[in-house]
């Protein structure tokens, strides 16, 4: 019987399989890890790590979304992440933000985009409880702030806007995108300096 070390080093080094087999196992793997790194890059995955709005614009169709935010009254004191996320605990405010962050790379992978966005039915309780975290000291008179079969933005304006669709805003509101790191593709023109 094969010790536990020995097993384990077998199964890593692949030392029981041919050398060419080996050889195409390691190189497959190397190409696989190449190419997720590629990937991870230029999708700058490590940017959702954060709490940083510009975040949401790694994805096109977040634009118009982020603009209208950012020009709302909540642009200045609050991000993406104080409405969006649960504020309960950590476990819980990651457990949604990759169920959301999943989602939202399928749907955009595959080009399943809805022309006009819509909150997923798992955030309504997080955002509404977000509102009344937010605003208790606007509501804790009104005799509606218990109720749970409406929602804040059933009367309410969000943020948003009334309708976050694909073409809400116009091109003069969105914002230029980040680099992506891959370096200028485009060199932007240069605008002549005026006289003064």
């Amino acid at each position: 019987m094969r010790l536990p070390r020995e097993f384990a080093v077998d199964l890593l080094t692949l030392r029981r399989i041919p050398a060419g087999v080996r050889l195409l196992v390691f190189a497959a793997a190397g190409v696989a890890v190449g190419m997720a790194v590629l990937v991870a890059h230029v999708s700058r995955a490590t940017s959702y790590l954060s709490d940083v709005p510009e975040t949401c614009l790694n994805c096109h169709v977040m634009e118009d979304a982020y603009a209208s935010w950012r020009r709302s009254s909540h642009g200045p004191v609050t991000t993406c992440t104080d409405c969006h996320l649960p504020h309960q605990n950590p476990v819980a405010r990651l457990a949604h933000k990759a169920r959301g962050g999943l989602w939202h790379s399928y749907v955009f992978t595959f080009r399943l985009e809805p022309q006009v966005l819509r909150l997923a039915h798992y955030s309504h309780s997080v955002v509404q409880e977000n509102c009344l975290r937010c605003h208790h000291d606007q509501i804790q008179m009104v005799r509606l702030a218990g109720v749970t079969e409406r929602r804040c933005w059933d009367c309410h304006a969000v943020p948003h806007g009334p309708v976050s669709s694909l073409s809400s805003s116009p091109d003069a509101l969105r914002p230029p995108l980040p680099q992506a790191g891959l370096g200028p593709l485009i060199r932007p023109r240069e605008v002549p300096h005026e006289k003064e």
